[in-house]
């Protein structure tokens, strides 16, 4: 649970931290922030590739968890503390790589809890406990996010996320003894693809691949970036093909299953994780986050809306799609205007505000707003679970 809360906090407020240019952000434009969050939600999806492969035969799943959790704390922690665009870069890269060794080896432990033929029948029950978990995680860190920076500020909301991780490894400690039995590792049988050979056969293709897609003159699919990735991505379908094709006809049928399953889920996960690029630009500028008026001082006593006014005062200028302006250096341009969010207001809201420019105007935080699919998981869990159960009783569950 918390360390989804970590890493479901940052994704909330990533790309608002990197287009914001008044309140302390990067004010990186859209298309660079949204390339970053592309590419940083890649990795971390292809990391736990590797990271499992390390965990199964050299470190051990429980050792694994530690260093990805240690690594991804200090990742959140120095975004929070750390301003310099370097700094940026290098704490992104503690995230990556720490979760590429935490996310396969606490999935991994969990299951091999199970292992065992008394434990079975409870395998089911103990990963739904774990997704609510993990919903649970991602449902609360939100709300935390908008309490901490709108109190605070962008740093302390990404710091509460690292201390969120290294509470979480506090809690695996005090609880390791439970799941110490569980920490069985794989070591390389005859027959076993090995870690070298993965490298070689397509890893080592990939980064070539990628390679050549970030230096080819132009974009063919829009940045250097996606470039990139659309080429590395060539290596590993034709090391999937080779796979299908070269295996006995027994292993062909669940082979081509799992490789469909794959394709499925590569394009729900691509629609998906629009939530941390465009719909949270939609979200941000293109909705009416108005609080209701009864809910205004409540909210506001406890940091859990966003208040602005009217006024005029000196801002970052942005175009009408709105991109921040940059001068020759590269930093904002500012002038004397108003917020932002005041751009793409109704004439009536805009005539109301101009008689009364120091009113003050209640906002949900943006980031409010990816509470609302994990809460949906957490009220609807216990009712699809209860179901199954049902079926079970009655010796109808699906296989």
């Amino acid at each position: 649970m918390w360390e989804r809360f970590g890493y479901y906090l940052i994704l909330g407020i990533f790309v608002l931290y990197m287009i914001d240019a008044d309140k302390g952000g990067l004010a990186f434009d859209s298309k660079h922030a949204d390339d970053i969050f592309g590419t940083f939600i890649a990795l971390t999806y292809l990391t736990p590739f590797l990271g499992g492969f390390l965990a199964d035969r050299l470190l051990g799943y429980i050792k694994a968890i530690y260093i990805g959790g240690a690594l991804m704390g200090l990742g959140y922690i120095g975004l929070g503390l750390f301003k310099d665009v370097s700094m940026f870069y290098v704490s992104m890269g503690l995230i990556i790589i720490g979760n590429g060794f935490f996310k396969p080896s606490i999935s991994t432990l969990l299951g091999n809890l199970y292992s065992d033929d008394k434990y079975k029948a409870n395998k089911d029950a103990g990963y739904n406990i774990f997704y609510m978990g993990i919903n649970i995680g991602a449902f609360v860190c939100n709300i935390i996010a908008a309490y901490m920076r709108n109190k605070y500020g962008w740093g302390e909301a990404f710091v509460t996320a690292g201390v969120g991780m290294f509470l979480g490894l506090i809690i695996f400690s005090i609880g390791k003894k439970h799941v110490v039995h569980a920490n069985v590792m794989k070591p390389v049988q005859e027959g076993d693809t090995t870690i070298s050979s993965i490298l070689v056969k397509v890893f080592l293709p990939a980064i070539i691949a990628g390679a050549i897609g970030w230096v080819i003159p132009g974009n063919i699919f829009g940045s250097d970036s996606t470039d990139a990735f659309i080429f590395a991505c060539i290596p590993v379908i034709l090391f999937y093909i080779f796979i299908y094709i070269s295996a006995n006809a027994e292993d062909k049928k669940p082979i081509g299953a799992l490789l469909a399953i794959f394709a499925v889920s590569m394009m729900f996960w691509a629609v998906f994780k629009q939530n941390g690029t465009a719909l949270t630009r939609w979200a941000n500028y293109y909705t009416d986050r108005s609080v209701p008026a009864a809910l205004e001082k409540p909210l506001e006593s406890i940091y859990l809306v966003d208040t602005k006014d009217y006024n005029t005062k000196e801002v970052a200028v942005h175009d009408n799609q709105f991109q921040t302006v940059k001068d020759e250096d590269g930093k904002p341009k500012k002038e004397q205007g108003k917020d932002i969010y005041f751009k793409n207001i109704s004439k009536e809201q805009r005539a109301e505000l101009e008689a009364n420019p120091d009113k003050k105007v209640y906002l949900y935080n943006t980031e409010l707003f990816q509470s609302i699919n994990p809460f949906w998981v957490i009220a609807l869990t216990p009712v699809v679970v209860g179901f199954f159960m049902m079926l079970r009783r009655k010796d109808k569950e699906p296989s």
